[in-house]
Order: structure tokens, then sequence, then C-alpha cells
């Protein structure tokens, strides 16, 4: 089941590397080194990841749930509203121009 949202966003959503960069790492004191450290991945993963260039996969999201106490969906859910902002305003001309598919009428 899903829900349909009736509004679209005017801002893109916090792309999860600004959570890190701006709430986590603060809080818990840690640089990209240390977190990179933390995470056991190299600091240009890291780097990449807070200057917003890499997006979160189901690795990493594993890795940050395990090291922050929080859950690997929440990290997901995060980079997916990213990407799904991104892409309609990558198609936003071909998506308002689409038309829902209607199942032709069957006559038993």
């Amino acid at each position: 089941m899903s829900i349909q949202f009736r509004y679209t966003r005017s801002i893109r959503p916090t792309h999860p590397g600004e959570m890190l960069r701006e709430d986590f790492m603060p809080d818990f004191g840690l640089t990209t080194a240390s977190l990179a450290a933390a995470l056991f991945v190299s600091r240009q993963s890291v780097n990449e990841i807070l200057r917003e260039r890499r997006a979160i996969s189901p690795d990493m999201a594993l890795r940050l749930a395990k090291v922050f106490g929080n859950t690997p969906e929440f990290w997901l859910n995060a980079q997916q509203a990213v990407d799904l902002w991104d892409a309609s305003h990558k198609l936003n001309t071909n998506l308002k121009r689409m038309q829902p598919l209607r199942q032709p009428d069957v006559v038993p």
C-alpha cells in the first residue's frame, strides 16, 4: 500500500550528506577521518557523501545505522526522497505530457 502525496515540494529534500555534516558529526564530535574509521570506509567515500556527490547505498545505510544507532531505512528513505525529487525535476517536461494508460474494456 502506498500513500499519494497531494502536493509538490518546492525545495529539494535534505541530502543525507548534509544531515551527517550539519547534525550527526558535530553532535558526536566527529571529523571526516574519524567517521570514515568508525564506518570502516575510506575518507574519500565519506567526503563524497558529505559534499553530496555520492548517494547513500544500502551498504552505507547499514554502516551508518550501526554507528549512529538508528535504522538503515532512515538513511535510505532520506536518499530516496532526494533521488525522486531530482528525477522528477529532470523529467518534469516529459512527466507533464504523459498520461496514465487505461486498460481496454474486455467483453466476456
